[in-house]
């Protein structure tokens, strides 16, 4: 069954293009029939990367100039002719082909991979370059660059292209390392390409840049919708000599579950990871068209700190005087321990790294003393760098699991209520600071673009629009009057904080959790701003660049209209017995033992003394866990009533996970299809 390239899209739908990873075991050498095990086959990938990578590397070494990359991303040729959109295209009609080692036969569709892989490095490389750019055209002597003002920071916006779409923190993070080159070099560097070395090609094959002749992608004939053959020209040896030593490798793996049977699939990239062959396959399906405009009903949510999303439901109204409505029952997303976990990991992975940079200096004074270097010293430091790899892992991938977990819970909220739409926040610009060293860190490290970029995937599948609102003042008025907030630290504590906000306005008197005053903020904003929502081209995500004050009008909360209840006989035995008033008083015995009574003896008659209240305090029928050792100030046990289900049979992904369940007119059990070729969510954490 072959593979087909485009998918039949009906009224109202778009592709969706994502990528999926599967792996790979073993392989079949078609021309000797010799069966290739994982480590085989690792071997025979491992080759070609190396080959394709050095080929690449060669190329972006050899034009790594700005004046080169200025001409690549202009789109035109030298002689005025328009270059290509595929990016190997553009590098030959430049003249810019890749160089086969000598003595080495490489066919002509590596070739091509080599310079698909560098034109796409060179390409992506002119948006940091102009960055870089702005940054040194508007460098102030005098003061300090990373305390600019207002006009300083307009005028970078204004030299940069597209600036006002840029973050602030991109900015920030190319002038530390301007200063650090800088405190070096005590001169300024003259662009990118001094500032930054040039690239490499990168570890992987992309295959999409070859034709049938190089690899072959088909679904199996007998399991179309799990299986998947790929055929592709793998060397048979690490320095091919002849075209004989180029034998096509047959590659059967199973398709990753998220893959839907109708997807058109299209030519994967290869990668090794820890000595296996690992396959990106790319797909496209037919989804529902996302809008700009025209939502009535949308979901808000607004990011915290150890209460990671706080959001709810809005309602736009119809008419000439449009009001946003809201019923006011936030829903939370709490993940203490997770994100209690994540830094501990960053704490961890600092100190090793300050321990690596110790031990690197020690070395480096060594090598200048003409020493040799203390072979202890050398394999402690290699250690400390396989140790902090680990951990920069390990933080990674639950930072993944943190972002797909929050936009599942978006995404279904948005699903349950019958929303068109997900407002979120701008907070690409925040760095936190003032609130010391920990907190600063912890609020400034969240993984907000993360999770934006995985709403944004899993909201596309079922047509729901993620919107980017402006942040500023959205905590900092009321959604009711629109009255400036008093913040302090507790309902019931008037010192100064900026957990608990409080509108001073006499006729309001709101009065929430600085959180759930601000998701409504950020989803009025989105419903009454949203003529104005653009379309960012650069990551397809939809944002409210500018807002206008007139537009803005309180949230009304609507008092919940209760049905009267159905009538009840008393003489039925069903009749509802539901407490309406206060419990009258019942009259007290006089006599009331106050002590208890002696014990029974074998003289005295009675029953023996019996306890004045409570009951005979029973042994425990289960072993109450103890923790060992002081835990760190931001942690949070888990009370001995929460035994979540899901986690102890393996299926969470963490304890302290607690997610609000689905409101709304219909639940959604599972946000995938379900069927026999699918799966809900697969390596997606479940929320407990």
């Amino acid at each position: 069954m072959g593979v087909r390239r485009k998918i039949a899209l009906g009224e109202g739908e778009t592709g969706r293009v994502a990528c999926a990873s599967a792996t790979a075991f073993r392989g079949m050498d078609t021309v000797s029939g010799e069966v290739l095990n994982t480590a085989a086959l690792g071997e025979r990938v491992r080759w070609l990367t190396t080959l394709v990578e050095s080929m690449a590397a060669g190329v972006i070494g050899g034009h790594w100039s700005r004046a080169e990359l200025d001409l690549l991303a202009s789109g035109v040729g030298p002689s005025g002719e328009r270059l290509p959109s595929n990016a190997w295209m553009a590098l030959r009609t430049l003249g810019w082909t890749a160089t086969v080692p000598e003595g080495l036969y490489v066919p002509d569709r590596v070739r091509r991979v080599a310079e698909e892989q560098a034109g796409r490095v060179l390409r992506s490389a002119e948006w940091r370059a102009e960055l870089v750019d702005a940054v040194l055209t508007t460098w102030s002597v005098g003061g300090d660059p990373m305390k600019r003002t207002d006009e300083e920071w307009a005028a970078l916006r204004e030299a940069c292209p597209q600036g006002t779409a840029v973050p602030a923190s991109v900015f920030r993070s190319r002038t530390r390392q301007v200063l650090r080159f800088l405190t070096g070099y005590r001169r300024l560097p003259v662009g990118l390409c001094e500032l930054e070395a040039a690239p490499g090609g990168g570890h992987q094959v992309v295959l999409a840049a070859a034709d049938k002749q190089l690899a072959t992608l088909v679904r199996c004939e007998d399991e179309p919708a799990r299986y998947a053959v790929l055929t592709v020209r793998l060397p048979a040896r690490p320095d091919p000599r002849t075209r004989s030593d180029w034998c096509p490798v047959r590659i059967r793996f199973r398709l990753p579950p998220t893959i839907d049977a109708t997807a058109a699939l299209h030519a994967p990239t290869l990668r090794l990871r820890a000595g296996r062959l690992r396959l990106d396959v790319a797909h496209t399906t037919g989804v529902p068209k996302t809008l700009r405009s025209g939502h009535g009903r949308a979901v808000a949510f607004d990011y915290g700190l150890n209460t990671l999303l706080t959001g709810g439901t809005l309602t736009l109204t119809g008419g000439i005087q449009s009001a946003v409505l809201t019923d006011g029952q936030p829903v939370f997303l709490r993940m203490d321990g997770v994100l209690a976990k994540a830094d501990r990991l960053r704490v961890h992975a600092e100190h090793l790294w300050a321990k690596a940079a110790h031990l690197e200096c020690l070395l480096d004074g060594q090598r200048a003393l003409g020493r040799c270097p203390d072979p202890p010293t050398v394999a402690k430091l290699a250690v400390l760098r396989t140790e902090h790899a680990w951990v920069s892992r390990r933080r990674e991938r639950l930072n993944g699991q943190i972002a797909k977990a929050a936009a599942r819970f978006m995404v279904d909220h948005a699903r349950a209520t019958g929303a068109s739409v997900i407002y979120l926040e701008d907070l690409r610009d925040m760095e936190s600071r003032g609130k010391g060293r920990t907190l600063n860190t912890r609020l400034s490290g969240s993984v907000r673009g993360q999770i934006v970029a995985d709403a944004r995937h899993q909201a596309a599948r079922h047509g729901i629009a993620v919107v980017i609102v402006p942040a500023r003042g959205t905590s900092k008025y009321c959604p009711r009057c629109l009255t400036a907030f008093r913040h302090h630290a507790a309902p019931d504590n008037t010192r100064p904080g900026w957990k608990w906000a409080t509108c001073p306005h006499p006729d309001c008197g709101y009065s929430a959790d600085r959180d759930v005053a601000a998701w409504q903020r950020i989803g009025a904003r989105g419903l009454q701003h949203q003529h104005l929502t653009v379309l960012d081209r650069t990551t397809g995500t939809y944002l409210l660049r500018r807002t206008v004050q007139e537009l803005d009008r309180p949230v009304r909360h609507p008092k919940p209209t209760h049905p009267d209840p159905p009538f009840s006989d008393p003489q039925d035995p069903c009749a509802d017995r539901t407490k309406a008033g206060p419990t009258r008083n019942r009259p007290v015995p006089r006599q009331r033992r106050r002590v208890p009574a002696p014990p029974a003896t074998p003289v005295s008659t009675g029953p023996g003394g019996k306890r004045p209240a409570g009951r005979q305090p029973q042994s425990p029928t289960h072993r109450i866990r103890r923790r060992r050792g002081r835990q760190a100030p931001h942690t949070m046990s888990t009370p001995n009533r929460h035994q979540p289900t899901g986690a102890r049979l393996g299926a969470g992904f963490h304890l302290h996970t607690h997610a609000t369940p689905l409101k709304g007119p219909r639940r959604i059990r599972d946000s995938f299809p379900t069927g026999p070729n699918t799966h809900p969510h697969p390596g997606k954490p479940k929320l407990i």
